[in-house]
């Protein structure tokens, strides 16, 4: 994890201040070895010229100029690039810096993970048999498992981040609860899926009957139980604004938010293409965005989005709910429990480290 003084004084200044994209989703690569029934991103077969190290680092000096804050990278597998680690080291210099993971690379690339502040592990079950089902590959759990495992034991932030769907709703809970008594984080998403856009930046979700919710009372009883599971367990990564968000959304329909597409948030892909969210089509190269940012069009586009209710990923709710320099501060709040969490992990990892190399250790062996 990169943390500095520096870095911590530049992010609340950022936070303080109003109209500014906070949070930043890079899908820095299409491409992907797994084979997820619920994802669209392996299945077009169509490549494209990704930006090179120096233009993403260009783009990411922009962004920092923008005032975001958050930069997650995801993809496809960000951990497929081969300069990835390069990437995270300068991202993490100025931003909040989260990469995903489907638990495949991160045994090769422990050290490049260190640069990062968090490290999401897709994982949707506690069954192997069901999570191997989701994800197309055989051995999918085993290795998830182990990467959340021993990343936790090297001291990397490491956390879980299940996509709740009917398939697996009845085990969220205890899937929860098993993860926070270890200590590891669980942050989550919801399965959702695109629905058809010629000109959309970037394909993600895809229908799949058997993962969309139909059960919505079980969604609010989920909710219920994590909001209880929160009073009592730091490391659950999901705020009570968002989860009152959901029960509002699932037991009446109703949407507590304004999406936020554009202003508080937007989408970048692995050409450098910035969209509002992925489901829209692409406005500005991430090179002309400082310029564009508050352009009359870019104004119209803001208008626009927020009228929008087309979906309910969850990231797009927290980000539409999370908007403004209050809630900034709301979040750094809460999270509270969640930041000592943070600093534990990383003084019991410094002392394992230091126990490692005490030479009292190596006399006991």
């Amino acid at each position: 994890m990169q943390v500095s003084i520096q870095k911590a004084i530049s992010i609340f200044e950022r936070c303080a201040t109003p109209h500014r994209p906070y949070h930043v989703q890079w899908l820095i690569t299409q491409k992907c070895n797994y084979q997820c029934r619920g994802c669209n991103v392996w299945r077009n077969k169509h490549r494209v010229n990704e930006l090179g190290t120096e233009e993403v680092k260009r783009g990411l000096d922009i962004l920092r100029k923008l005032g975001a804050i958050e930069i997650v990278f995801s993809g496809g597998n960000p951990l497929m690039r081969s300069d990835i680690g390069e990437i995270l080291e300068y991202a993490s210099k100025h931003f909040i810096t989260t990469i995903y993971d489907n638990g495949s690379k991160a045994l090769d690339k422990i050290d490049v993970l260190r640069k990062a502040d968090f490290v999401a592990i897709s994982l949707d079950s506690l069954d192997g048999k069901k999570h191997d089902y989701v994800k197309g590959v055989s051995g999918a759990w085993e290795k998830a498992m182990d990467a959340v495992m021993q990343l936790h034991d090297e001291g990397v932030f490491v956390g879980v981040s299940p996509t709740i769907s009917q398939f697996n709703i009845d085990e969220i809970v205890d899937f929860t609860k098993y993860f926070v008594n270890l200590d590891v984080p669980v942050w989550y998403c919801l399965y959702w899926y695109d629905q058809p856009e010629r000109n959309q930046l970037f394909k993600i979700g895809r229908k799949v009957d058997e993962f969309e919710i139909v059960d919505k009372g079980k969604v609010v009883e989920v909710c219920d139980a994590i909001l209880e599971l929160k009073k009592k367990h730091r490391g659950i990564f999901i705020t009570e604004r968002t989860l009152e968000a959901l029960r509002n959304l699932f037991l009446y329909g109703k949407r507590t938010w304004r999406c936020q597409a554009l202003q508080s948030f937007f989408m970048i892909d692995p050409q450098g293409r910035v969209a509002g969210c992925h489901l829209r089509e692409p406005v500005a190269s991430i090179f002309e965005l400082q310029k564009m940012w508050n352009d009359e069009k870019f104004h119209k586009l803001r208008r626009k989005f927020e009228m929008c209710t087309r979906c309910a990923y969850l990231c797009y709710i927290f980000y539409s709910l999370y908007s403004d320099v209050r809630s900034n501060m709301e979040i750094m709040l809460t999270q509270q429990r969640n930041v000592k969490l943070l600093i534990d992990n990383l003084l019991t990892a410094r002392g394992r480290s230091y126990v490692a190399s005490s030479p009292v250790k190596a006399n006991h062996r």
